[in-house]
């Protein structure tokens, strides 16, 4: 160790191990070091600027394709499906990597990252978004890592921000189409007249307004039928925590009913032999019936607008049938529960709902003149 007082501060400097650096060695490193101090130079942080000036030579080898290869492969555990980690890479290798992929990490500044996503920015704008968070991630693991210094070109606010307009500017939200609950009854009436598993697939994401991915994944050992409930584990669901959805007396009778395969733990069996069905499924069904002006996912909608202008039930007490994030830190904190027995009774008033009968007789205009 080299000890040396720097203003008024006492600092030890590592001269290396004794295993690799002998004495005399050692002495002649103590002695460039009182060299740099006679000039004014502290020891550690030349030694420290010399690393980073090392890392930085070495980012020149090191392409922004090969960093984004690399931040990918550390961190695709954090993707839920198999859907968002090929987008990933998938999105880069469209836009991104035609402009930067040759290029080293430390040469990556705004002109470049502009180049790659501002030509599409207009025209594509919700995947545009997402393509330059993505270079800001892999850009900010360069970073970290010691592969470029200076702020990250490809970060939004502040930067940006200032040149490209924001997605709200270009283009509104679009909703899921949803069908109005008043037009249920006769839908579900409808529906369970057709045969085959995808439309009992359909149903059953109606009566436990549930998303497609969390339907058509359903395994047998989710329902154990005795507790009437249906546990989607974390892994499958949006928001990365299990889920139990209590099941109508409807809904139980109506899986009681599905074919089952030998082998296939599937609860929705697919056409193919120990398979399920795919993620167009349910809305192929829908197209079959003349509906392609209403989504799958938008039957969560109109469970959700049926129950606020209908029910008394608590908003949050819907609000966690939809398996949603609890918006307020504070209040999640608190709530520890899942309310089951209140959903028990909110899903299964929903399911007396989508099984009443449809209303019947016409509408007889009056005649002009005629007493109401």
């Amino acid at each position: 160790m080299f000890r040396y007082e720097l203003n008024k501060q006492r600092r030890w400097m590592g001269l290396g191990p004794l295993h690799t650096v002998d004495l005399n060695e050692a002495r002649e490193r103590a002695r460039k070091a009182r060299q740099q101090l006679l000039d004014g130079i502290d020891p550690i942080a030349a030694r420290k600027a010399d690393l980073a000036a090392k890392a930085l030579e070495a980012a020149k080898a090191l392409t922004f394709e090969k960093a984004a290869r690399q931040y990918f492969d550390q961190h695709s555990a954090k993707w839920k499906n198999a859907k968002h980690r090929t987008q990933f890479t998938n999105t880069l290798k469209q836009y991104a990597f035609p402009v930067l992929g040759d290029m080293a990490v430390a040469d990556i500044g705004t002109p470049e990252v502009l180049r790659a996503i501002e030509p599409h920015w207009h025209t594509k704008t919700e995947t545009m978004s997402r393509v330059r968070g993505r270079i800001e991630s892999v850009l900010d693991w360069c970073a970290v890592r010691g592969y470029r210094t200076g702020d990250n070109p490809a970060r939004w606010t502040g930067h940006l921000s200032e040149v490209l307009p924001a997605r709200g500017e270009i283009k509104k939200t679009v909703h899921h189409p949803a069908m109005p609950y008043a037009e249920l009854p006769a839908f579900m009436a409808e529906l369970r007249k057709r045969e085959g598993v995808a439309a009992r697939a359909l149903e059953f994401a109606i009566l436990c307004a549930a998303r497609t991915g969390e339907v058509i994944g359903a395994r047998r050992d989710e329902i154990p039928f005795e507790d009437k409930t249906w546990m989607i584990p974390a892994g499958r669901m949006k928001g990365g925590k299990e889920h139990r959805v209590p099941l109508s007396v409807r809904a139980l009778e109506l899986l009681r009913a599905l074919p089952a395969e030998a082998g296939n733990d599937f609860v929705f069996i697919g056409s193919r032999t120990g398979t399920g069905l795919s993620n167009t499924t349910l809305a192929q069904t829908l197209k079959r019936m003349n509906r392609g002006d209403v989504t799958a996912h938008g039957f969560r909608s109109t469970f959700r607008d049926w129950a606020g202008e209908t029910t008394n039930y608590p908003n949050f007490v819907v609000e966690m049938a939809l398996a949603h994030a609890i918006g307020d830190k504070v209040e999640a904190a608190y709530r520890r529960g899942d309310l089951l027995a209140k959903r028990k009774a909110l899903m299964e008033a929903w399911s007396k709902y989508c099984t009443s009968p449809p209303p019947t007789g016409a509408v007889v205009p009056l005649r002009k003149g005629a007493s109401t």
